[in-house]
């Protein structure tokens, strides 16, 4: 199978189906594309299962009445030919069958029955060509219980483009759903491929392969595309890498204020990983309070006293810091959103996280009324609850963070099994590398730390935020189960070779 070369694009079901529409109207032949996806799905379900003596079994390909179907039918021609034993079951009957999915059925020579759950076993694969993106409802009835049936089985399970009964835009199964083992689509991934729980019903990220079916990836520049996925590809170009000549005040000088009691880490991890990442300077200032704690804590980083927020502007005032970061440790309350406030005014990009947060429920209009460019906010979904309550009932949390992004007009970082960042221009990225021993206390103050030192080294917020989380979930990898958020510092250079 030849891989497509979109590796970051996410298309939604509805910009698939302009992809297509785009290869029909320029000069290919929709016979071609199906015929090339059914191709597709059968190589990489040999390069899974091996030889057909290897393989040990029966493929059994359950085939719809859709194109999907269609790829099905295609699928059982090449593996018959390459000599695996194939079995065909169709939800509808072939003369109902329409258009290209008609005449696949018709190039299938091999047998084809209903429905029947009593006739599964024996079936080391099964291929779900039943629905795909064709389908939006919930599905019921017999059709309901063969997906359940399959998934009880100890079979193989493959879905051709998305599993049936998973939602593509948003990743959430509108009823019994296909669990696949392994699940290859066409040209490019859905969003539903990457956003949990879809990725686990697809197989895992590692196993979603978007398959070269012809279509010219100049179909791109009519559709402009604004979903991604997060890998180096979509960032990496910018990434701020010192050169041979780079000093430190060439690398930005980050300042971030310092916490309250029982909380003085969490401001200390978002400094130290700042540091760690590649800002020049880093700055903790620190109130009288906890000072000679703090000054005594960290060697790397500077810390500076301040007694009031007039003193922490003051020592904003720097024209060499150019990024706060505000919220770990900060302390929840009218203190703090009135320092976030008075920060707001003041030209310098920003990053905001837990109490400062928290402290600005009801307050979002602020950044709206400054025209404030870079802001950055890292809410957990409870935090996101809060701040955007209308939003949070919203099932598809790529729309929920991208309507929170254009209505606070703040670029959003939704934290999570999937971590969402969304621009107000409309662009999203959606992070499928965290694992989940991430889930651990201060871990999301490293990840404000991240984002703040690579937008202090001039990274624009959304690439310096998608970086950032991809970091973040690359060093909680190499960390290992086990890990605690100190961890996270320290692993992020062996990330950054």
């Amino acid at each position: 199978m030849q891989t497509s070369g979109n590796t970051h694009i996410l298309l939604t079901p509805e910009e698939s189906r302009q992809a297509d529409a785009w290869a029909l109207k320029n000069g290919t032949n929709g016979l071609t594309l199906m015929e090339a996806a059914g191709k597709a799905v059968a190589e990489v379900i040999v390069d899974y299962i091996g030889t057909p003596l290897e393989a040990g079994g029966e493929i059994l390909i359950l085939c719809g009445p859709g194109n999907n179907g269609g790829d099905g039918f295609v699928a059982a021609r090449y593996l018959d030919e390459w000599g695996y034993p194939v079995r065909v079951m169709m939800s509808v009957e072939t003369r109902d069958l329409k258009g290209d999915a008609a005449i696949m059925a018709r190039r299938w020579q091999g047998g084809v029955g209903p429905i029947d759950t009593k006739r599964l076993r024996g079936s080391t694969v099964v291929v779900d060509a039943l629905f795909g993106t064709g389908l939006t409802r919930a599905i019921e009835g017999e059709l309901a219980e063969l997906i359940e049936a399959v998934n009880a089985l100890d079979a193989f399970r493959v879905a051709v483009d998305m599993p049936s009964g998973l939602d593509g835009d948003s990743g959430i199964p509108t009823g019994p759903c296909f669990q696949a083992d392994m699940t290859v689509t066409f040209f490019t991934k859905k969003p539903g491929h990457i956003v949990a729980p879809g990725r686990f019903l697809c197989g895992g990220v590692e196993h979603i392969h978007a398959a070269d079916i012809g279509i010219s990836s100049r179909s791109l520049d009519a559709i402009k595309p604004t979903l991604f996925e997060n890998t180096p590809s979509l960032w990496g170009s910018g990434y701020p890498f010192p050169g041979p000549e780079t000093h430190k005040y060439h690398r930005g000088h980050l300042l971030v204020l310092g916490g309250k009691e029982p909380t003085l880490g969490a401001c200390r991890l978002a400094a130290t990983a700042g540091l760690r990442v590649g800002a020049g300077l880093v700055t903790l200032a620190a109130p009288s309070e906890t000072y000679n704690i703090q000054a005594t804590a960290l060697t790397d980083v500077m810390v500076r006293r301040f007694d009031s927020a007039f003193g922490f502007l003051g020592i904003m005032a720097d024209t060499r810091i150019n990024t706060i970061l505000l919220g770990p440790g900060a302390g929840v309350g009218e203190k703090t959103a009135e320092l976030v406030h008075d920060v707001a005014r003041r030209d310098k990009a920003m990053v905001l996280d837990a109490d400062a947060l928290t402290s600005l429920v009801g307050r979002l209009d602020i950044f709206a009324q400054e025209g404030t460019d870079d802001v950055v906010l890292t809410p957990h979904e409870g935090e996101f609850a809060r701040l955007f309550p209308g939003l949070s009932k919203e099932t598809n949390k790529v729309a929920a963070a991208r309507s929170a992004a254009v209505s606070s007009k703040c670029l959003i970082v939704l934290k999570g099994v999937s971590t969402i960042v969304a621009a107000p221009d409309g662009r999203v990225s959606i992070a499928a590398n965290a694992p989940a021993w991430l889930s651990v206390a201060g871990t999301g103050d490293v990840l404000s730390g991240v984002i703040a030192g690579l937008m202090a080294q001039g990274m624009p917020p959304f690439e310096a935020a998608s970086a950032g989380v991809w970091l973040h979930g690359e060093a909680a990898m190499k960390a290992g189960r086990g890990l605690i958020a100190s961890d996270l510092v320290t692993a992020l250079p062996q990330v950054l070779l």
